[in-house]
């Protein structure tokens, strides 16, 4: 839920990454569609991979390696967990 200012919480901003990153996607698109900078993307990515909440991939895709971001499936269960938290 934004706030009167606009301002994003934690909460969105994680729960905007976690959706960007479902099918797989590059930190650059995650970065772009939640609106972060390149220092706020890192800090959150460090986070949520650390937690487990998002896994790394490396896609070889011709002939040229690919390194994705992808939501994990406790990063799934915490997607729906906020989604009844708002609710």
């Amino acid at each position: 839920m934004q706030n009167v200012r606009g301002r994003r919480d934690r909460h969105e901003i994680i729960t905007e990454i976690l959706e960007s990153a479902r099918g797989g996607t590059k930190k650059t698109h995650i970065m772009y569609k939640g609106r972060l900078s390149s220092s706020q993307i890192g800090e959150y990515l460090d986070l949520l991979i650390g937690k487990g909440y998002l896994e790394s991939l490396t896609v070889a895709k011709r002939k040229q390696v690919h390194y994705l971001l992808k939501t994990s499936k406790s990063g799934e269960e915490l997607l729906q967990t906020f989604r009844k938290l708002n609710v």
